[in-house]
């Protein structure tokens, strides 16, 4: 079990629950879960009205009101037990991040206590065909018709895409660069909101993921969140909190493909004696579990850095690649642990390590994230 220092009493014993429901409703139903691609709603509504959705946010409006170190632990302890529902906690989190930052008084009493109530479920409308990465580059447009916005476009890798019930959405609207993004609250109901079929993806199969299509979706003036041409300061304000969910998810993955490796090698015997007795398989192990405990150190250094209110940029891009990287050599390992069984589909490390790629591509590619890294070394005064 991973030894934690939490802040409070109350954060002890949320890990603890979070932890309970991974192990009695996470673990048992993964494997055919992801087999049949199911995607999992009614485990979110468990999430949901367990108060587990919105930990970071305040109790105002009916989040968890605990800092993000906790948040980020719940994180983990829930990708130890399905990699797809943590990706979807971290996404509806990043959903929310907008309105509950940028939004008015008024939008925020109105819209978020169905969002952090568990009925509810977010998307994240951000990347687009042509517009991964250069989010500079993003096509959706939004119009004004009267009091009304109306939306032309689409949206691709967009987690959730069919599933959701809002959908927090970044269009243009003017061609001033990037200076010229907006960022509006799109509900799933709003005429003229259409889902292309869900993208056949290497894992995460639990995560639908497709493209949203805005044919002329109008939507009421009162759905902008933010400044008219302020999307792009909330978009990646938003994607430091979104990385660090990713790399606490990434840590849940590996610290579990640690467990079943390290659980495997003292029960498989060969020659005699459990594999795990080799020097050089130990020795394999005890570099995993350096890897696990390296990406836990880093996200909880960001995360302690953004309760403090200080800038935490460059560490939330460290944190997801050091996190995402260990998880990609961790379960790799992991399948070689168990050898020829670790291949097949019979044990789920071979999953583990289908899941893990993915980490390493979206909020933003870990190329992505040693730019954003050099970039701060290279503009910071000494």
């Amino acid at each position: 079990m991973v030894q934690r220092v939490l802040p409070t009493e109350e954060a002890e014993d949320l890990i603890v629950l979070i932890r309970q429901i991974a192990d009695e409703q996470l673990l048992p139903k993964v494997d055919e879960a992801e087999a049949t691609h199911h995607f999992p709603r009614e485990i979110f509504t468990l999430l949901g009205r367990s108060g587990l959705m919105s930990l970071a946010y305040p109790e105002e409006f009916g989040g968890g009101g605990q800092p993000y170190e906790v948040y980020l632990q719940g994180i983990e302890e829930i990708a130890r037990g399905w990699m797809s529902v943590a990706v979807g906690v971290s996404v509806h989190s990043l959903t929310c991040f907008p309105l509950a930052m940028f939004g008015t008084p008024e939008q925020q009493a109105h819209w978020l206590p169905g969002m952090f109530g568990g009925d509810q479920l977010g998307a994240y409308c951000l990347s687009e065909a042509q517009a991964g990465s250069d989010v500079a580059s993003i096509r959706t447009r939004a119009v004004r018709e009267g009091d009304d916005w109306v939306l032309t476009g689409s949206k691709a890798w967009i987690s959730h895409a069919g599933h959701a019930d809002f959908y927090t959405t970044f269009a243009r609207t003017s061609d001033d660069g990037s200076r010229g993004l907006s960022c509006f609250l799109v509900p799933a109901d709003a005429p003229g909101l259409t889902f292309a079929t869900p993208e056949r993806k290497m894992g995460l199969h639990s995560d639908t993921v497709g493209e949203v299509l805005f044919d002329r979706v109008r939507i009421d003036g009162d759905r902008l969140i933010g400044a008219e041409g302020q999307g792009m300061a909330i978009a990646l304000a938003a994607l430091d909190a979104g990385r660090l969910g990713i790399a606490a998810a990434a840590t849940g993955l590996a610290q579990r493909a640690l467990e079943v490796a390290t659980a495997y090698a003292k029960e498989r015997e060969q020659f005699g004696r459990p594999i795990a007795d080799n020097q050089g398989l130990a020795f394999l192990l005890a570099d995993m579990a350096a890897a696990v405990g390296s990406a836990r150190a880093t996200y909880l250094h960001a995360a302690h850095l953004k309760d403090a209110g200080k800038p935490h940029t460059r560490e939330a891009s460290i944190a997801k690649l050091i996190a995402t990287d260990a998880a990609m050599k961790v379960t790799t390992d992991a399948v070689q642990v168990l050898g020829g069984y670790g291949y097949t589909t019979d044990f789920p490390v071979e999953r583990f390590m289908r899941e893990a790629k993915v980490t390493q591509i979206f909020e933003g590619t870990n190329q992505i994230q040693r730019l954003v890294i050099s970039r701060q070394l290279l503009t910071e005064t000494p």
